[in-house]
């Protein structure tokens, strides 16, 4: 095999990234992972989460400085001293915005996986049936239980805490046990139980923080430094999960600073055959080829779970 030629190319190396090349090296297949920012070592590379609030010039807040110079990320709160580094410069990296449109950005090996909320749900019927049954946009190709048992693959390798509850469109999960709530959300779940007999719940999140040990991973200390990067890797990240999974195998190479500008298309098979990335130390060119090429950008992490579903399911929730 050439050395600019793989059996697979992975672009991006966050939530979708990590899975990518997981899957694909356990397969067999020789990948490469490209990344355009920084390589963030497990562990090693969390450089601040073991310190406490004094250690930090303001005690982890925002100041009046980073406010301005982070017009977008200051709308929610993300934006603090503890893991700005951990945040795209927002004057070096500008968008347009026609409307509003939260675009939080990481550029750095595991990408927003190290920063991301953790709410990991299942859609259900009622979501995969919702345009039909409502008669507009595109009725999805597949139902629930065509991706249930994908739902379960993912849910026991992530490590996903929560409750099981006969609710209607609260599917049952492979689940760890739950973060168990205190003694006040106690009776408040049950009076609200009590009270509309069942037809409205006060229930658990359902959390990517693992509340019993998986390999290589210790069962979240609840600590409350998530976005600081989790040295027990308590969370799922591609730090703390998919990445050591992939190079296990000895089939991928992971390559950060590689700022991909083009997708190469062969006219003759009509498909993709490579990219061609720009080294961000050097700005140098270089082209890698592969039959299989995965582009894997995932921006609903920048949106709520109402406006992931507008966009998949193409309606409002409400």
């Amino acid at each position: 095999m050439a050395e600019n030629t793989y059996d697979a190319i992975v672009i991006g190396s966050g939530i979708s990234g990590g899975w990518a090349a997981k899957e694909l090296t356990e397969k067999g297949l020789k990948t490469i992972m490209l990344e355009r920012g920084r390589d963030i070592k497990h562990v090693e590379g969390y450089t601040n989460a073991n310190k406490n609030p004094w250690d930090f010039p303001h005690r982890g807040g925002r100041t009046q400085e980073m406010i301005k110079d982070y017009p977008v990320l200051k709308r929610d709160y993300p934006l603090n001293e503890t893991n700005l580094d951990y945040w795209v410069n927002e004057k070096e990296c500008p968008y347009t915005e026609t409307k509003r449109f939260d675009w939080y950005r990481g550029y750095h090996v595991g990408g927003r996986s190290l920063m991301w909320g953790r709410q990991s749900y299942r859609h259900s019927d009622i979501d995969f049936e919702a345009n039909l049954k409502d008669g507009i946009a595109v009725d999805w190709p597949i139902r629930y239980k065509d991706i249930d048992p994908w739902y379960s693959y993912a849910e026991k390798f992530a490590g996903i805490n929560g409750t099981n509850e006969d609710f209607p469109g609260y599917p049952h999960g492979d689940l760890m046990p739950a973060m168990p709530m205190n003694c006040v959300e106690k009776d408040v779940a049950k009076r609200v139980r009590d009270h509309y007999k069942n037809a409205r719940i006060v229930t658990n999140a359902r959390v990517a923080n693992i509340t019993q040990p998986l390999p290589g991973r210790t069962a979240c200390q609840y600590r409350n430094k998530c976005w600081l990067g989790c040295p027990f890797g308590a969370y799922f990240s591609t730090q703390s999960s998919t990445l050591p999974a992939a190079m296990k195998t000895g089939n991928l190479t992971l390559r950060p600073f590689s700022i991909v500008t083009k997708i190469i298309y062969d006219k003759d098979t009509k498909k993709a055959k490579g990219v061609e990335i720009i080294d961000a130390e050097t700005n140098k060119t270089y082209e890698y080829f592969a039959k299989v090429v995965f582009v894997c950008i995932c921006d609903e992490l920048n949106m709520g779970v109402d406006e992931f579903r507008y966009r998949c399911l193409g309606r409002r929730p409400w």
